[in-house]
């Protein structure tokens, strides 16, 4: 990333191959839409290293893409210690990754932390259900919370940019 952003989003889960790099694909398109694409930067990680390096499960490529999403370039990483202080929002997937984000984070980012199901609107769910184990209808179903997530998170983005002062290049 570079240091043009305004704001900067980071999802996570545990392995960062279905949840976190759906919501990533998701959150880019939703971005590149509404015209924040060079004010929002977005990534995703995960709390552990199983897939560092990977592209996201093929099954969770295949559903986004039949909703148009492209996942294709993303890999894999892990959350680090930098990430706390880089990013603005740190979304975890749910309450066992926030958990475990929370017992790394530094005392002042703590705050950063959130879960990304907090700003769905239509769905009331308290985490995006991890569909790794299971069939097709957990990815469909991980891309219709993340949907609902990342249009309240851009209406949140879009009221705490217009309380910043922006500079256009």
């Amino acid at each position: 990333m570079h240091a043009g952003y305004e704001y900067r989003v980071l999802f996570f889960c545990m392995g960062n191959i279905c949840r976190s790099p759906t919501a990533h694909g998701v959150m880019r398109q939703r971005l590149q839409a509404r015209g924040l694409h060079p004010r929002v930067a977005v990534d995703s990680a995960g709390t552990h290293a199983y897939h560092v390096g990977q592209p996201p499960d093929p099954r969770a490529q295949h559903h986004a893409r039949l909703r148009g999403y492209v996942l294709e370039d993303l890999r894999a990483r892990q959350l680090s210690s930098d990430d706390f202080a880089r990013h603005d929002l740190l979304l975890a997937m749910d309450w066992d990754n926030l958990a475990l984000a929370e017992a790394m984070c530094p005392p002042p980012h703590r705050r950063k932390l959130r879960r990304l199901t907090e700003f769905c609107r239509r769905h009331d769910s308290p985490v995006v259900p991890d569909p790794y184990y299971g069939g097709a209808d957990g990815f469909e179903h991980v891309l219709d919370l993340v949907e609902d997530a990342c249009d309240g998170l851009l209406d949140h983005i879009e009221r705490v940019l217009a309380q910043r002062p922006h500079t256009r290049h």
